[in-house]
């Protein structure tokens, strides 16, 4: 018996309010790891039309003109006139301190030395929590299909505008992708919803078209369409008021669209503003690099493993696996291979994942994962005949 079910996921565009704010928080991270390789940070925006509101905590001997890359970054989202949702020389108010001596002593000593020497191997984790890391083979990139639809039809919408191709669209937009899988296998895509602000003098036909012609087909592939696939494109019938002008936008609001699009599980903590130290960010990377290795080297088509941390502590205080049952192996044989192959500790993840470099305003935007840039050292799968190796050693 065939099972049939439906699978919805969304991304939005770097214009949407909670993605200001995610791209501003990165920006400042980016802009202190660039002068100071070992400056921590933790910053967060609440953006709204007349105001943007920068809080948190940055220790580093570098001190960045956040109002200046405030600035810099709504201008280069194209924000650049008010009318568009977001007046570019609006009011900015800063809040930041320096960082916790509590946490910071945790992050310097880890709890578990002896010696009390910093060991950059063993710094603890910047705090506790769980955090998760996804992949199976659905995709190429092996991610879900429906994250990944969603991201690419995002990001057209963005490159459209940039390149005049749509040049009444603005920045602000969304983008939502449901998928028929029938025993657990993509088939078909059911159903694309795009929201996508534009300037008052485009028709609605005019509008719809071009979506479809210019966005929608340039990103689906053609065996995923039918004439039974609906389309909803700006279906209240307008989307000319956009941006935090008709929306406030925060900071690790859209955790979801950043991972893995609802098919995956999430400890709750957001990545942007956070530099590595914070196993938030880290350890989910950690997690996702792992995942796909495993499922990259045929151990198992789909892989989510969760790794938790006490603050102050490097190594986690659990480790876990799920295949789902699809490993062709037992899934504790598995999750020991992991544990034996990757080293989970924030200090070596931080090594060899080479997370102190300015790399994270990329990531703000259209997901963390299923990206191959040379940025995105956690998409590798350069630990597959290793686990190929460990696992013929198994059979």
């Amino acid at each position: 018996m065939t099972k049939r079910y439906l699978f919805t996921s969304e991304s939005v565009t770097e214009g949407h309010p909670d993605k200001i704010a995610d791209l501003i928080s990165d920006a400042i991270l980016d802009d202190v790891l660039e002068h100071d390789s070992t400056g921590r940070v933790g910053v967060e925006a609440l953006v709204s039309a007349e105001n943007i509101t920068i809080s948190g905590q940055i220790q580093s001997v570098y001190k960045p003109d956040i109002t200046k890359i405030v600035r810099q970054v709504i201008r280069e989202i194209g924000y650049t006139e008010e009318r568009y949702g977001l007046n570019p020389d609006c009011g900015i108010s800063i809040f930041v301190n320096g960082q916790s001596k509590d946490i910071a002593m945790g992050i310097d000593r880890c709890l578990e030395s002896k010696t009390g020497k910093n060991n950059d191997s063993d710094i603890g984790a910047g705090d506790q929590g769980m955090m998760f890391g996804f992949a199976c083979n659905e995709t190429p990139e092996l991610m879900p299909l429906p994250i990944m639809l969603a991201h690419k039809l995002t990001h057209r919408l963005a490159q459209v505008r940039k390149d005049g191709k749509l040049s009444y669209l603005r920045p602000d937009g969304k983008a939502q992708v449901t998928v028929a899988y029938e025993n657990g296998i993509p088939v078909e895509v059911t159903t694309v919803v795009i929201a996508a602000q534009h300037n008052a003098r485009v028709p609605m036909d005019t509008l719809e078209g071009d979506i479809k012609e210019q966005v929608i087909k340039k990103v689906i592939p053609e065996q995923y369409l039918s004439d039974e696939t609906k389309y909803y494109i700006n279906s209240t019938g307008r989307f000319e008021e956009g941006g935090p002008q008709a929306d406030s936008g925060l900071t690790g609001r859209k955790i979801i669209v950043d991972t893995y699009g609802g098919v995956a599980r999430h400890g709750g903590g957001c990545f942007s503003g956070k530099d590595a130290t914070k196993v938030d960010r880290s350890a989910s990377y950690a997690a996702r690099y792992a995942a796909k290795n495993v499922v990259a080297a045929g151990l198992a088509d789909r892989c989510e493993i969760q790794i938790a941390y006490a603050i102050g502590v490097a190594h986690p205080v659990s480790v876990m696996v799920d295949t789902f049952g699809t490993g062709i192996i037992a899934y504790d044989k598995i999750e020991q291979i992991i544990i034996d192959t990757f080293d989970f500790r924030p200090g070596k993840i931080i090594e060899y994942l080479q997370l102190r470099r300015p790399i994270f305003r990329k990531t703000a935007v259209y997901g963390h994962y299923g990206r191959e840039e040379q940025e995105f050292t956690w998409e590798k799968t350069d630990k597959t005949e290793v686990l190929k190796k460990i696992l013929s050693s198994n059979l």
